[in-house]
């Protein structure tokens, strides 16, 4: 078998180490969802959203039934969100957002991972500046002068309208806008196909690493991966074909 054997099967435990990530993220922001408010997805809005989100990502549905059920159960977990900012090599910078139930557990994951990857931890806010967040919807079933008219109908802000070779149009917005644009769209076309609803966050420039550089941000990059509670990672590196 030798190395061909080695490598896929390094390959497919990344595969499974990232869905069981995927899930785990699920798992928790369906938690939250039904413990706010409800567990009937037709009584609580952003339950039904975070499911159907889910379901698309191929989350299976005993993974979405098993976090309903924890809060019917009774049972209490109190996650929080924390974020983390720091700087990379040769210009790279780096956005950690986690979802946690410990946050000193958290912090003594994240932090090594940065001083084995000779990164630094900044204060909060030192990164975040230099990157843009923002609400994307990507759809089909409308041109771009009934998507127009449905926003203006809806009430529904949007700072930038596209649309793509394929039909498909594209809005840009507010991240607190996502849903109100979402709604008017759906509320003018039932039947629209939505391929991207998400709050992004991407860099306002980008570098690219070489060599040493690029090893200790992999580097970096695996260390968080493997780290429990980290929910996101954002960067500005360009040329890292890593997740």
């Amino acid at each position: 078998m030798g190395r061909a054997h080695e490598v896929r099967k390094v390959a497919m435990a990344k595969t499974a180490a990232a869905k069981a990530k995927l899930y785990s993220r699920y798992g928790k922001e369906i938690y939250l969802a039904a413990k706010a408010g409800g567990t009937d997805p037709d009584g609580n809005l952003a339950l039904r959203r975070i499911i159907a989100k889910a379901k698309k990502e191929q989350v299976p549905a005993d993974v979405i039934k098993r976090a309903v059920d924890k809060v019917k159960s009774g049972a209490t977990e109190d996650y929080q969100e924390k974020t983390f900012e720091g700087y990379g090599p040769s210009g790279s910078t780096v956005i950690v957002k986690c979802l946690t139930d410990n946050i000193n557990r958290t912090i003594s994951q994240v932090r090594p991972a940065f001083t084995k990857s000779k990164a630094k931890l900044g204060n909060e806010g030192s990164v975040s500046y230099l990157y843009d967040t923002y609400s994307i919807l990507t759809f089909k079933g409308l041109d771009e002068e009934q998507t127009l008219e449905a926003l203006m109908e809806g009430e529904a802000d949007c700072q930038e309208i596209e649309t793509h070779e394929d039909g498909s149009i594209e809005l840009t917005g507010a991240p607190t806008d996502l849903y109100k644009m979402k709604d008017a769209i759906e509320a003018a076309c039932p039947d629209a196909e939505f391929d991207v609803e998400e709050i992004a966050t991407t860099p306002q420039e980008y570098v690219s690493l070489e060599g040493e550089d690029m090893e200790l941000f992999e580097r970096l990059m695996d260390l968080l991966n493997a780290c429990d509670d980290v929910d996101k990672i954002y960067h500005n590196v360009e040329n890292y074909e890593g997740e």
